[in-house]
């Protein structure tokens, strides 16, 4: 397989991005992005990136993020695949990641539809 190959499924709501066909969220964090006419897959890969820039220590770690439209905005599930011991501290940096305002600024900006 490519370093750049991601699998993606997707449905009419639902976007699913991860480096394997069989997704798992050992460790998840849910969050909601506002805003409206986002791209789920840049969205997605925006979030991945930041993701693995944070936990790509921890041991045996797959990163997996799962967009879905929602009214004024995108519910976001970010976490992935751990082949070891799960750390709170480990959920905690995803929660702090999809908290920060920075970060969810530059990922709506980064996301939004162009004309």
């Amino acid at each position: 397989m490519a370093r750049d190959a991601w699998h993606i499924t997707r449905d009419e709501r639902t976007l699913t991005l991860s480096r394997t066909r069989d997704v798992r969220f050992d460790l998840a964090q849910l969050s909601f992005i506002p805003g409206e006419d986002l791209s789920r897959s840049r969205l997605a890969h925006q979030i991945r990136q930041d993701m693995w820039r944070r936990l790509q220590r921890l041991r045996g770690f797959c990163p997996a993020v799962r967009v879905t439209a929602q009214d004024g905005g995108m519910a976001v599930l970010a976490g992935g695949a751990v082949h070891g011991p799960v750390t709170r501290r480990a959920a905690e940096t995803i929660a702090d990641m999809l908290d920060d305002p920075d970060l969810r600024a530059r990922w709506i900006k980064h996301a939004r539809r162009r004309p």
